[in-house]
């Protein structure tokens, strides 16, 4: 919605927001483009009758400014009905969708695009360095979209996803997530079936070929699907190379045959993946494997996946948007690759509908093994929860001191800065794993690590 807010300014329009809490990096950047957005909801902020209200799917019916606008016979839309209408129009669209790697993939082949000079448009749910923005509103032919599988809005329970005409799909897999829409991952699985089932012949799905689900998601598709991954079967074909900190290279082959060599600065297998995709991807769309090649070389990475945000006392702390335990657990996995001889602490924080449940209780004690030292918040949230379906942050470091791992669980987040300062030494690396602000917790660390406390005698 930020991101949307902004390319409407950009274009001309006059645009207000409201919103129930903003911060850091998206306050930021829509006050430097001169976008008021209100503080909390009330139907005063729609009074002066605005041409259009676009409705995120946070807001709910009884939300006053949804009411307000129902009442007063406002014109209304969804945020991917207005991408649509303002933004993709008859530009060539590329989608990326699926549980994992959704905004890097599509920050990645936004990227190739540009470094190619084909100056297109973007929607994407992170920040993209390179673009030090969320959006772009280009001159060129292409538009790429992160593709959600999340509803659209309290008038549109159907995906958002379902909205987009794509003339290539980026689907990087199926795994259970939105544990508050959706019951199962059969549920998730046919949003996907359902959007594939709308393309046709002259569209492209690119799609990762080692999912559990890949084969009947694939099947009798009238669309053309090429898969990709580290399979020798699969159309576009990953090959790790040698790899050191700050370089991660692959070959990637087209049906077998040699396509390319790549290098890129973002860490871990997991990005070798999103980089395939995004390659595969361009290389549907025209691009040649050394426009991909520099592209990649370039690539800055997203605000909020594997981020650094300062250096302090020797030590480096490291933001991540992962929540999901696949994400953790490759997150965790990349650093360790970046950082080798580094002590890792891994602060994880609970937020997120799925992850404030149970339903991945007994899964998340196996994605930290690579970290060294482990803090758990307890979710600040929980009480959004049911209770018979709360996640137990106590229990999960319980289970990882089980493990043999050093855990511990906090109930705020100044008590996780203090343990962390005093025992953080030069040469650790602090990886913080949360999707919120987390009480600024990474300039607060920054600042504790300037002046660590004394220690005890």
């Amino acid at each position: 919605m930020g991101a949307l807010a902004a390319a409407l300014k950009e274009m001309g329009y006059g645009v207000t927001g409201s919103d129930a809490n903003v911060y850091p990096p998206m306050s930021t950047f829509l006050a430097e483009r001169g976008i008021v957005v209100n503080q909390g909801f009330c139907a005063s902020h729609l009074a002066y009758g605005p041409d259009l209200v676009i409705v995120g799917n946070a807001v709910k019916k009884d939300n006053p400014e949804a009411v307000y606008a129902l009442e007063a016979g406002l014109p209304y839309c969804s945020m991917p009905q207005a991408v649509n209408h303002f933004l993709a129009g008859d530009r060539k669209t590329l989608v990326v969708c699926g549980t994992h790697g959704k905004t890097t993939t599509a920050s990645m082949a936004a990227w190739l695009l540009a470094a190619a000079g084909c100056d297109p448009s973007f929607m994407i749910g992170g920040i993209v360095s390179n673009f030090f923005s969320n959006y772009k509103v280009g001159n060129g032919p292409y538009m790429v979209i992160e593709g959600d599988e999340y509803d659209t809005a309290f008038f549109d329970k159907g995906a958002k996803l379902l909205h987009y005409r794509p003339d290539v799909v980026i689907w990087t897999g199926a795994e259970f997530d939105h544990a508050d829409i959706f019951d199962d991952i059969e549920q998730i699985r046919s949003v996907f079936r359902t959007y594939f089932l709308q393309m046709g012949p002259d569209q492209t799905l690119v799609a990762y070929g080692a999912d559990a689900a890949a084969g009947p998601l694939l099947a009798g598709l009238d669309c053309r699907v090429q898969t990709y991954g580290t399979r020798e079967e699969d159309h576009w074909r990953i090959a790790a190379e040698n790899t050191a900190p700050g370089k991660n290279a692959f070959s990637l082959f087209c049906r077998e045959k040699p396509f390319g060599g790549f290098e890129m600065v973002p860490a871990g297998a997991h990005n070798r993946l999103n980089a395939g995709a995004a390659a595969a991807a361009a290389a549907n769309l025209g691009l040649s494997a050394g426009q991909i090649a520099e592209g990649l070389k370039t690539f800055a990475g997203v605000r909020r996946r594997q981020e650094i945000r300062g250096v302090a006392g020797g030590v480096t702390v490291i933001d991540d948007f992962a929540h999901h335990p696949t994400a953790v657990r490759e997150t965790i996995a990349a650093i360790r690759s970046a950082y080798p001889q580094s002590r890792l602490i891994a602060v994880f924080e609970p937020r997120t509908n799925t992850s404030m449940r149970n339903v991945f209780q007994q899964v998340y004690p196996d994605c930290f093994d690579n970290a060294d030292l482990i803090c758990i918040r307890k979710a600040s949230l929980l009480h959004k929860v049911p209770e018979g379906q709360r996640f137990s942050s106590l229990q999960l470091a319980a289970d990882l001191r089980k493990k043999g791992k050093d855990a511990h669980c906090f109930d705020d987040t100044g008590k996780i800065v203090d343990f962390v300062a005093e025992a953080a030494a030069a040469g650790d690396v602090v990886l913080v794993m949360s999707t919120g602000g987390f009480d600024n917790i990474h300039e607060s660390l920054l600042e504790a690590l300037k002046h660590p406390p004394e220690p005890g005698p």
